[in-house]
């Protein structure tokens, strides 16, 4: 198995060129289990997780009826976000339980223990401890010591859907949302795509607990993912050790390791939640299995066109630093004069179900033509000392939804820049409520 030798941690850009030269066509070097599993079994959903990084509460985090907490870099598989104000999805009731003793939709039965097995054959000597070796799933979480103090280590498996779905997996994210000190992404001899990034639990490092992540997409759409931490918990512990137990090279060593493809051809078929399984619904609304309706196809318009379309109800004064996002998510980052700010949007199809857990409270105001607006001023939720999030939430009778937030600085996780956003209220209610929203394509 790997082992630890030398000083933990020291000349990362050795190991990282190391790392290049062993990597068949190289890098192209561009700068406890249940959360692991929690967000697996929502299908196609999971593409958005970087969105959900990026947008913050309600902005993004009802686009896909599940919550989420970025931990610095990625978001954790299934984590929950704290301080949203959405609901998760209604959980099933007597009606609509499954048949007792049948194998839910998309749930896997891989054993744990052989899990843990493969975890600990391909890491550096050292104790494990594990939750759950009894029970099945698709991922495994335990905490590690090779005497230098407690790790948390978990790693999850999981089918990625179609192709956009995993390319969003083993891709650099983008540091206006979520800051981390290392990233690099590249290209396996046989194929497989892999991303291996060194960031943080908390965006604002309000707790020093850091988190590198290894991310493997192999050829036939598996998805193999490794987190490790400073802590003997992913989050509430206490820092234990300076860096995560694993180099660079040990991470990437963990997820191309050949036994987890073993356990890969267990996965079910994805559930999509937007499309009937393994994301192939038909989308036309009739009985899928079981007697359940099929929901439609998801629909969205693409991030150049929302970015385009955002940039052109800007106030003229205002110069654009930056700019980034992709789907239904575009940003921008704009100055005049007085300090960065960032301004972000969702455009949003089929949101009808949602619609009472965004506009059931609050001052709503709909008008003559059935859209309801809900304006609210707030805190930021990142962590950016006296960071201020302004938002205009708008929604036509059909479940069209355009919602738009403007802060007082250039990132959610930095000290604010300026006393207020670089729009107003009503600014941000004109652009949520432009025509042109409606008018763009969607795929």
């Amino acid at each position: 198995m790997p082992q630890n030798e030398g000083p933990q941690h020291e000349g990362f850009e050795d190991e990282l060129g190391a790392i290049l030269r062993r990597t068949g066509d190289g890098f192209a070097a561009d700068d406890r289990r249940e959360l692991v599993e929690g967000g697996l079994r929502r299908g196609r959903r999971r593409l958005f997780r970087r969105r959900l990084a990026m947008t913050g509460g309600v902005l993004a985090l009802v686009a896909v009826g599940v919550g989420g907490a970025y931990g610095g870099s990625l978001l954790p598989l299934g984590a929950d976000a704290p301080n949203s104000s959405v609901a998760a999805p209604p959980r099933p009731t007597a009606t609509t339980d499954p048949v007792p003793g049948r194998q839910k939709p998309g749930e896997a039965t891989i054993p744990v223990k052989d899990l843990a097995a493969a975890l600990k054959s391909n890491t550096p000597d050292g104790a494990w401890q594990f939750d759950d070796l009894d029970g099945t799933g698709q991922s495994v979480a335990g905490v590690f010591d090779d005497g230098n103090g407690k790790a948390a280590v978990s790693v999850g498996l999981f089918r990625a859907g179609n192709g956009e779905a995993g390319e969003d997996q083993v891709s650099c994210p983008d540091k206006v949302a979520v800051p981390y000190d290392r990233c690099v992404e590249g290209k396996e001899a046989d194929g497989s795509r892999i991303m291996i990034l060194q960031g943080y639990e908390y965006p604002d490092k309000r707790e020093e607990t850091k988190q590198w992540r290894a991310v493997l997409l192999t050829q036939d759409g598996f998805l193999i993912d490794a987190s490790e931490y400073n802590a003997a918990a992913e989050k509430g512990a206490p820092i234990s050790r300076e860096n995560p137990p694993f180099t660079l090279t040990q991470l990437k060593e963990l997820v191309t390791a050949p036994a987890w493809r073993r356990l890969t051809a267990k996965l079910p078929q994805n559930v999509d939640m937007s499309g009937g399984a393994g994301g192939q619904g038909s989308g036309t609304g009739k009985g899928g299995p079981d007697g359940q309706d099929t929901p439609p196809r998801h629909v969205e318009p693409s991030g150049d066109a929302v970015r385009s379309t955002l940039r052109s109800l800007l106030p003229k004064d205002l110069k654009v630093t930056d700019q980034g996002g992709e789907g239904q998510y575009a940003y921008v980052v704009v100055d005049d004069g007085k300090g960065k700010s960032l301004v972000q949007i969702n455009v949003q199809p089929n949101m009808s179900d949602v619609a009472g857990d965004l506009f059931g409270s609050g001052e709503v105001t709909t008008l003559p033509d059935g859209r309801r607006v809900k304006l609210t001023q707030q805190p930021g939720e990142k962590g950016g000392e006296g960071v201020v999030w302004w938002t205009a939430d708008t929604m036509t009778p059909e479940g069209f939804r355009v919602v738009v937030s403007a802060f007082n600085a250039g990132t959610q996780h930095e000290a604010a820049t300026r006393a207020e956003p670089a729009l107003t209220m009503q600014q941000l209610k004109a652009i949520a409520l432009s025509a042109k929203w409606q008018k763009l394509p969607l795929k």
